[in-house]
């Protein structure tokens, strides 16, 4: 499948440029969120943190969600679990996480 990858993740059509090696649509990736068995779903949050820019995330997932899980999510995150370790704590310090 040739798959134009695309920065719009409001298009429900478009294909997000994070999704290179496993191409869906916006809408099916929304889908996939709401009705994936919970181990998959572990799998696509951790991908989209791993995979699309940090201020993307929040097009497909709530942060809330991402604390709820975070023990299984940051198994799965490789190089980028610094990042979020340090964007969650620096949130947690700034008072901007209700814990």
């Amino acid at each position: 499948m040739s798959a134009d990858l695309s920065t719009s993740l409001t298009d429900p059509d478009s294909i997000p440029y994070f999704l290179w090696d496993c191409p869906m649509t916006v809408s099916q990736l929304h889908e996939e969120l709401n009705s994936a068995a919970h181990p998959e779903r572990i799998r696509l949050i951790a991908k989209i943190l791993r995979q699309a820019r940090d201020t993307d995330v929040w097009h497909f997932v709530e942060l809330s969600e991402v604390l709820a899980e975070w023990d299984e999510i940051s198994r799965h995150l490789g190089r980028r679990r610094a990042l979020w370790e340090y964007l969650i704590a620096g949130w947690r310090k700034d008072g901007l996480l209700d814990e």
